[in-house]
C-alpha cells in the first residue's frame, strides 16, 4: 500500500508536470490560438473514443445532460483560445502567473452555484490576489515600455489571461456535479465533442477550412500531437486515477506547483523572452502564496467537519 500510494504521488507530480509544459507548448506552435485549440480538442477526442472503446465505457446520457456538456464543453474550448491566444500575445510566464487568479474565482462562483454564503477570508484573498494582479501589471507594462520594436501586449496577454482564469474556474465548478456521477472519460469524450464543434461551426461561418487551415508544419503537428495526447487526454484520465489513492490537500497542493513548473520550463525552452522583472515575480508569488493558503484552510476546515460527522 505505502509503495502503490507513492508510485501515484510520483504519478500526480509527473501529470503536474505536463499540465505546465502546455503553456510552454502553446509558445512553440506557431499557428494562431484558435485552429491550435480545435486541434487540440479534435485530436484527444478522438483518442478518448478508442480508449472509451476499448474499454467499453457507456456514453449515453439524457438530452437535459448532454445540454449541460455542450455548455462545459463551449466553455472550455474559449478557455483555451483566452489561455493560448495569452501566452501568443505577451508569454508563457505572465499567463501561467494571471491564471493562478482561477482559484479566486472559483471562490466567488461557488456561493452562487452551491447557494452558500461568501466567506470572509476568501474576500481577504481576494483583495491580495488583485494586489498581486496589480503589481504584475505595473511591471508588465514598466517591461513592454523599455522594449522597443517588441510586437509583446502584456497588458493584453493580461486581460486574456484574467478572462482564461474566470472561465477555468467557470467549467471547473460545473463541471464538479457532473464528476460526481459520470466517469471522466466519458464527460470528456462530450464536452471535447460539443468544444470541437463549436469551433468548427465558426469556422465554417467564416470559411476558414482552406487548404492553407491544414497546411500544418511537421514541428507542429508533433507539438500538437503531443498537446492533445499527453497534455490531454492523458493526464485528464490520469488525474481522475490518482485521486483515488492521494487526498485531496495533497492533490491540491500538488497542483498549484503547475505555474511554478510552466515558468521554469519556459525560462529553460524559451529563454530571454520569459525573463521578467523581480517585480513580476513578487506579484506571482504573493498570488500562487494565498492560491495555496487559501487551498490549505479549506482542506483544514472539510478534514474537520468530517471528524465532527463521524464522531
Amino acid at each position: 500500500m505505502p509503495n502503490a500510494k507513492l508510485a501515484n504521488y510520483l504519478h500526480l507530480h509527473f501529470i503536474v508536470f505536463i499540465w505546465g509544459f502546455t503553456a510552454v507548448l502553446g509558445a512553440l506552435i506557431s499557428i494562431d490560438a484558435i485552429p491550435l485549440v480545435w486541434y487540440r480538442m479534435a485530436i484527444a477526442w478522438g483518442l478518448i473514443f478508442l480508449y472509451i472503446k476499448i474499454k467499453k465505457i457507456p456514453i449515453r446520457f439524457s438530452k437535459l445532460t448532454l445540454m449541460g456538456f455542450s455548455l462545459a464543453g463551449l466553455i472550455i474550448a474559449m478557455h483555451w483560445i483566452t489561455f493560448f491566444a495569452a501566452i501568443k500575445v505577451s508569454n508563457v510566464s505572465v499567463t501561467l502567473a494571471v491564471l493562478s487568479t482561477g482559484a479566486f474565482f472559483t471562490s466567488l462562483l461557488e456561493p452562487i452555484f452551491y447557494n452558500r454564503k461568501v466567506i470572509w477570508y476568501e474576500v481577504l484573498f481576494g483583495i491580495l490576489v488583485i494586489l498581486g494582479l496589480y503589481v504584475i501589471f505595473n511591471s508588465s507594462l514598466q517591461m513592454e515600455a523599455t522594449t522597443e520594436g517588441s510586437a509583446t501586449n502584456y497588458a493584453l496577454g493580461i486581460l486574456l489571461a484574467l478572462t482564461s482564469a474566470f472561465l477555468s474556474a467557470l467549467f471547473s465548478v460545473i463541471n464538479s456535479k457532473y464528476a460526481v456521477k459520470y466517469q471522466a472519460s466519458a464527460i470528456s469524450f462530450w464536452e471535447l465533442l460539443f468544444g470541437t464543434l463549436c469551433i468548427t461551426i465558426y469556422f465554417l461561418i467564416n470559411g476558414n477550412f482552406d487548404k492553407e487551415f491544414f497546411s500544418v508544419s511537421k514541428s507542429d503537428w508533433l507539438y500538437l500531437f503531443i498537446l492533445a495526447s499527453a497534455c490531454t487526454a492523458y493526464a485528464f484520465i490520469a488525474s481522475v486515477h490518482v485521486m483515488r489513492w492521494i487526498k485531496p490537500y495533497t492533490v491540491m497542493l500538488t497542483i498549484n506547483m503547475e505555474p511554478i513548473y510552466g515558468i521554469i520550463l519556459a525560462v529553460l525552452i524559451l529563454g530571454d523572452s520569459e525573463n521578467m522583472s523581480p517585480q513580476f515575480y513578487y506579484g506571482a508569488l504573493l498570488i500562487l502564496t494565498t492560491v495555496i493558503v487559501n487551498g490549505m484552510i479549506k482542506t483544514r476546515g472539510k478534514r474537520k467537519r468530517l471528524k465532527e460527522f463521524n464522531n
